[in-house]
Parts: C-alpha cells; structure tokens; sequence
C-alpha cells in the first residue's frame, strides 16, 4: 500500500512539473521579446532562488550533505544556468517547432546516460514509448516549422541545450540519495543563479524599459517552472529512475500545443494535434509495466531514504 501511495504521489508531481515547463513556453515567448537571454535566464533564477529560499527558511533545511554538492553543482551549472540561457538564445534563433524538435532530443540522450552512468534499466516498453513520443515530437516540430525560420546557431545552441539538460538530470539524480528534493532544487538554483551574474548589467538596464507584463512573466517563470516544477520533478525523479522520469516530459509538447491554442489563440493543425496526440501515447507506454513485471517484482526502483517532516515536497 505504501509503494501504492509513492507512485500515486511521483506521478503526481511529475504531473505538475510537465504542466508547469509547458507554460513556461508560453511565458518565455512573452518575456523574450524584452529581455535578452541572459538576463532572462538570470531574472528567472534569481525569483526561484529568492522563492525556494523563504521556503527552506521556514521550513528550516538545514544545507545538503557534503557528498551531495558535486552533484548539485554540476547540475546547477549545466541545467539551471548553461541550459536556460542556450535556450532563450536558441529560440531567437529559431522558430518554435524546431526548438521543439531539437530539444527532444534529450529524453534520449538522458536514457542513453542513465543506462551508462547510472546502470538505468531499459525496458522494451521504456523505449518504444520513447521511439513513439519522439515520432510525436518530430511531428509537432515539423508541422510547426516556417520555412526560413532556422539557423545553424539556433539549431546547435538547442542542441547544447538538450545535451546541458539530459548531463543536467543525470548529474541531479545520484543527489537525491542524500539530500531532499527541496535542498537539490534550492542550492541548484543557486549555483545557476551565479553562473549567470555575468548578466546582472544586462538585466538591470533592460528591467528599466521592460513592460510590467514581460517582468511579471519573467518572475513566474522563476516562481512557477523553477522553483516549484523543479522540486516536484526532483521529489519524483527520487522515487524513479532518469529514463523514466526523461520520457515523461514528451508529454510537453503535447500540453503547449494545448496552452497555445487556448492562451494565444493559435489554432492547431491537423498534423501537429496528431504529433501531440503520439506523445501522450508514448509517455503512457513507457510509464507502464506489464503485468508479469509488475507481478514478480512490485518494487522497481530503490526506496527512498526515510523523510524528515521537513523532506516533502
């Protein structure tokens, strides 16, 4: 009954995080036409910082253990920091569906990691749900493409932004064995937080010009799909493996295709409600387990360490 609870909770907070990185494209579209890519990065991380740190105040966290730094600063370095600035820079470079595209090539990337680095299993199911989801995504990505609308720079900054991404998960993982999701998540801001100071200037001198809703969106940005989608996705990434928890975000696409028809009022197409549709699909198949599996060994991946009150996300 309890392995029942923690996977009903996981999923739950994996939920929540895809919902929040979905909009956060949304978000990143509406500040990114005021704020450079560096700045952005940096005003996003320094709400999330500022939000996680009241949080672990008054939830007195103590700092991780020593052993979990190294972790916390490689994934601090290479996903909240080098990951959001490539990004934001990619997607000025690029258009939208091939951002997407290029992106998605991280799922796969942090199984292919996870199986090496972390001995992740690799389940039949994990990997065609994979294959599926990232046919969907190819399909999104294609059918939201303009012709003309790419770069050779856009195309490798995403690129460095999927590999930052998948080195990012992979490096956070071996973490949440010692220290709890919100101590990985805060001190992982922070580390991003610094790494971008170099675009303090840069943020300062465009917050004076900026329209109150692109600032509004940049501090959602670091409230919502950094400090809180980043604990819920470090609470359930504890209690899965990488693989697992990569292939989850395929759902993504799917849910801004969704946010974008109803917050922007862009129509889908055809084809790309069909892409979204595939990678829904995908993430369900890769998220199951068949029935003999299931049977012979209930518990599939390790038990987390016993949480403090202070521990839940």
């Amino acid at each position: 009954m309890n392995h029942r609870r923690t996977e009903l909770l996981a999923a739950g907070a994996a939920t929540v995080t895809v919902v929040l990185w979905a909009s956060a494209f949304v978000s990143i579209r509406s500040a990114g036409a005021a704020y450079s890519p560096g700045a952005l990065a940096l005003g996003r991380l320094l709400s999330g910082a500022l939000a996680l740190g009241v949080i672990c105040l008054i939830r007195r966290e103590g700092l991780p253990p020593r052993s979990a730094w190294r972790g916390i600063a490689f994934s601090g370095v290479l996903w909240f920091g080098f990951y959001m600035v490539v990004l934001n820079w990619g997607e000025q470079q690029v258009d939208a569906g091939t951002a997407a595209l290029v992106v998605n090539i991280g799922p796969i990337l942090i199984a292919l990691l996870g199986a090496r680095l972390l001995g992740d299993a690799m389940p039949p199911r994990l990997l065609a749900g994979m294959a599926v989801s990232f046919a969907g995504a190819v399909t999104v990505g294609l059918s939201m493409s303009d012709d003309g609308g790419s770069s050779v720079l856009g195309v490798v900054l995403c690129l460095l932004a999927a590999i930052a991404y998948a080195g990012g998960v992979v490096a956070q993982k071996p973490v949440l064995g010692s220290a709890t999701p919100l101590q990985a998540t805060t001190f992982g801001c922070f580390v991003g937080a610094v790494v971008c100071l170099p675009f303090a200037g840069q943020l300062v001198s465009e917050a004076a010009d900026a329209p109150a809703s692109a600032t509004l969106n940049m501090v959602y940005l670091g409230v919502f799909p950094t400090a809180l989608a980043f604990t819920t996705w470090a609470y359930a990434l504890a209690r899965t493996t990488a693989s697992r928890m990569g292939a989850t975000t395929y759902a993504v696409p799917a849910l801004v295709v969704l946010m974008s028809w109803l917050a922007l009022g862009e129509v889908p197409g055809l084809f790309t409600l069909a892409g979204g549709v595939l990678c829904l699909a995908g993430v369900a198949v890769s998220r199951s387990r068949s029935r003999a599996r299931t049977a012979a060994a209930p518990v599939t991946a390790p038990e987390p360490r016993p949480e403090r009150a202070s521990d839940s996300a």
